[in-house]
């Protein structure tokens, strides 16, 4: 059984991966990710707070991936010159980069209640 101040770490680490997440994906893109990185690192494994580390990591590296292919998509398609970049631009924003920013900010809730994004 864990004491009260051990929960409330691992609950303060979940949070703090959570909201690290959160900021990687809206306004402090590469210090966040750092951020979320050392998390992980203090984080052990099994806890609610490794748990929303991994998470978050993995939320991010997709994000950051599906970004990457929709940039090259950008380039190949037309270049920034074309009018076309502007319809890919604003449709990734609008529906994929606002999906992950959702998906973050239900771990952050779910970390703030101490619970998985999922029960399993």
């Amino acid at each position: 059984m864990t004491s009260v101040p051990e929960n409330e770490l691992q609950l303060k680490q979940a949070s703090n991966a959570a909201m690290a997440s959160l900021l990687n994906l809206t306004i402090l893109p590469v210090i966040s990710f750092m951020a979320l990185v050392l998390i992980y690192k203090k984080t052990e494994p099994g806890t609610i707070g490794h748990y929303h580390a991994i998470l978050g990591l993995k939320v991010n590296v997709i994000a950051a991936t599906v970004l990457f292919l929709v940039s090259a998509l950008m380039i190949l398609l037309g270049g920034f010159n074309s009018p076309w970049t502007w319809v890919y631009v604003i449709s990734y924003f609008t529906i994929v980069h606002t999906l992950f920013i959702v998906i973050a900010l239900w771990a952050l809730v779910r970390a703030w209640s101490g619970d998985r994004l999922r029960s399993d």
